[in-house]
């Protein structure tokens, strides 16, 4: 099974839509320092990028790769891992890989080639590697696909083959380099592709809604590495990445898929919300609600996991766009990762010149005033409740008008008022 561009594109839209992600993703996926992914539904939907490893130089078609003899060192190479020489494992390999073969109903050219098979404590696992029947141009570009490969687990039935993928003679940059093993899925199985590899067992937040990582380096022995990490059931919490650590090199994770999308199903599809506040037509050309603008990738970056893979739990995602007192552009966005709480990002610019990060908060869907952030500079406090008529005052003051749904209140606003439909909420400006 293969997918084309447009494939990958509605997948990818899916998976990815309420996530904060670099510009041109879709790109990135297909092209990736010339990564060539193509995966089955649910591995791509998991977001983003994939992996190489081993040295890949000496990539050889013959004629015009119609139909040619390859030279690829995941090919060719000896295999690697404490069990290389143990031929009634590798029998079990060969023989669970052609099972799959024939369920698949796929042809390929010669014998499979085991390019690693070790110990671990889930049981043995493998990496193998078959040259394909045919080399059909697999992108634009023209790569054309030399191979399939997977990783092989341990279950308590045998060896069962993971998700095959498709290798092209543009090198191994479009395949996974690890896979989780152990019913716990609490093993992660990482190959020496030969560059150096990175990885973070979970992500926590400092203070300040910014995304904190502790990354180490993969130390491998004989072709992989065997790291524990903890249970990934019901989301990924590791991060792997090719140094530097960035998006770009992001290590994929072979079978994420069935952990983002239990049973295939799709995750609760959050809902977007965007206002455009009353003087914002001011700073801003057009009116960015109906633009649907989002804040630049780089302007997010210490609250973006750049090398994790996430889903949402469908909580609301909220925009909101306006100028401030100074004449700056107001843009505030959501980031929220799998059950993580969502957190609400102010990012201020003056006209012509980049955003930036200034202040942020954690919204509460649940309270009747879910989001109230004080910016810098005495430049207001931001509240939003989608279906609210607001309204402030200052002290003992009288109340005053703010509009519905969000607002821009004054620095000295001391309290703010809600009224969704005759229920009444009045509550500090600030927390």
């Amino acid at each position: 099974m293969t997918l084309n561009d447009s494939d990958v594109r509605d997948v990818l839209h899916r998976a990815t839509d309420h996530l904060v992600g670099p510009p041109g993703l879709l790109d990135e996926v297909r092209r990736g320092g010339r990564r060539r992914v193509v995966r089955r539904r649910a591995v791509l939907a998991a977001v983003c990028a994939a992996v190489v490893a081993v040295p890949v130089g000496g990539l050889q078609l013959a004629g015009d790769g119609g139909e040619g003899q390859v030279a690829s060192p995941l090919l060719d190479e000896p295999t690697r891992g404490d069990l290389a020489g143990d031929e009634g494992y590798l029998r079990q390999v060969r023989d669970a890989w052609q099972r799959r073969l024939k369920q698949d109903g796929e042809q390929m050219r010669g014998e499979p080639h085991i390019v690693w098979a070790g110990s671990t404590p889930a049981g043995p696992a493998a990496y193998i590697a078959h040259r394909t029947l045919h080399n059909p141009v697999a992108s634009s570009e023209g790569d054309r696909v030399i191979a399939t490969a997977a990783f092989v687990e341990p279950t308590a039935d045998g060896p069962r083959v993971t998700t095959r993928e498709q290798v092209t003679d543009a090198g191994t940059d479009g395949i996974s380099q690890a896979a989780l093993l152990g019913p716990r899925r609490d093993l992660l199985l990482v190959l020496d592709f030969g560059r150096p590899v990175e990885f973070s067992p979970e992500l926590r937040y400092l203070p300040d809604g910014k995304v904190s990582r502790s990354f180490q380096r993969v130390t491998f022995r004989d072709g992989a590495a065997v790291l524990t990490v903890p249970p990934q059931l019901t989301k990924i919490t590791v991060a792997i990445s090719r140094t530097p650590v960035s998006r770009e090199n992001m290590v994929h994770i072979t079978n994420d898929g069935p952990i983002l999308f239990p049973d295939g199903k799709d995750r609760p599809r959050p809902q977007q919300v965007r206002h455009t506040l009353p003087g914002a037509e001011k700073v801003w050309v057009g009116d960015p609600s109906a633009k649907k603008v989002s804040a630049p990738a780089e302007a997010l970056a210490e609250y973006i996991d750049s090398a994790g893979v996430h889903t949402s739990d469908g909580s609301p995602l909220l925009w909101v766009y306006g100028a401030t007192p100074d004449g700056r552009l107001l843009l505030v966005e959501t980031i929220q990762y799998d059950d993580d709480p969502a957190r609400v990002i102010a990012l201020l610019a003056p006209r012509y010149l980049p955003f930036k990060a200034v202040a942020s908060t954690v919204a509460d869907w649940r309270a009747p005033l879910p989001v109230r952030l004080r910016l810098p500079d005495n430049q207001g406090i931001l509240v939003a409740a989608e279906g609210a008529a607001l309204s402030y005052r200052v002290g003992d003051g009288s109340w005053q008008d703010a509009g519905r749904n969000a607002a821009l209140l004054p620095a000295n606003a001391t309290e703010v008022r809600g009224d969704a439909g005759g229920s009444v909420t009045t509550v500090p400006a600030t927390p």
